[in-house]
């Protein structure tokens, strides 16, 4: 065993202690590189990281900014079909009252044409019964014409509208005193086809008592001779 005292022994100790100080550095600067590494390697995963967060907060705020206009696009297409459905509605509501109008106006047509078919029967019934009138006045004009000197005029009217829609039998040979003495029964035509008595000259106080019996009879010749009947009594008293 070598002695302490050994010349050599200091120099073999300080070179291995400079070898163990220099591993011991070499060491060190190893951490050292690889802390470096790593802080490196660290401060580019972060710039990466918060890169990447930033642009994903971008992206959340274009998402964000998408969904508020597609929002806002939702109301106003919601607003404008809750109005167009209530001009729909009104739409409907207008075709259903002209649909009902339409209706009352088919029905009322239909009653029109119903009226207006009853009011040309009807026509056609009073010109038929003023027809049956007209012969039995020209029948009644012969017969008392030609026998007793009965005489029939036309009343002209002030107007057009009223034009011979009366007429006048003038009775003569009535009294003995007097052949030629006119006796006079004015009477028209109603609207409704029926003989209306207007007034006698003189008056008889039955005269509606015959335009009655003319109404329920309709027979003209009958009625005319009762009037002469009336006058001739008269006449006489």
């Amino acid at each position: 065993m070598m002695s302490i005292t050994d010349p050599n022994m200091s120099d073999k100790f300080t070179s291995t202690m400079e070898q163990i100080h220099n591993k011991q550095l070499e060491t060190y600067a190893n951490i050292i590189d690889t802390t470096v590494e790593l802080s490196q390697s660290h401060r580019q995963f972060v710039k990466s990281a918060l890169d990447t967060c930033f642009k994903k907060c971008k992206d959340d705020e274009m998402l964000f900014e998408t969904i508020q206009t597609f929002k806002k696009d939702l109301e106003q297409k919601n607003a404008s079909l809750k109005e167009k459905r209530h001009v729909i509605s009104g739409m409907i509501t207008e075709i259903q009252e002209k649909e009902m109008q339409k209706e009352d106006i088919i029905q009322k047509i239909e009653k029109l044409k119903e009226e207006q078919t009853k009011r040309k029967d009807l026509i056609e019934s009073q010109n038929k019964a003023n027809k049956d009138r007209l012969r039995n006045l020209q029948k009644a004009r012969g017969v008392f014409q030609d026998h007793l000197g009965m005489e029939i005029r036309t009343i002209l009217g002030k107007t057009e509208q009223d034009k011979g829609k009366k007429l006048q039998f003038v009775f003569r040979n009535i009294s003995p005193s007097n052949q030629d003495s006119a006796y006079v029964v004015t009477m028209g035509i109603k609207e409704n086809g029926s003989y209306q008595i207007v007034s006698s000259d003189p008056a008889l106080e039955c005269l509606s008592v015959l335009e009655s019996r003319l109404q329920e009879t309709n027979n003209l010749s009958a009625f005319l001779a009762n009037v002469r009947k009336e006058f001739i009594s008269q006449a006489r008293c």
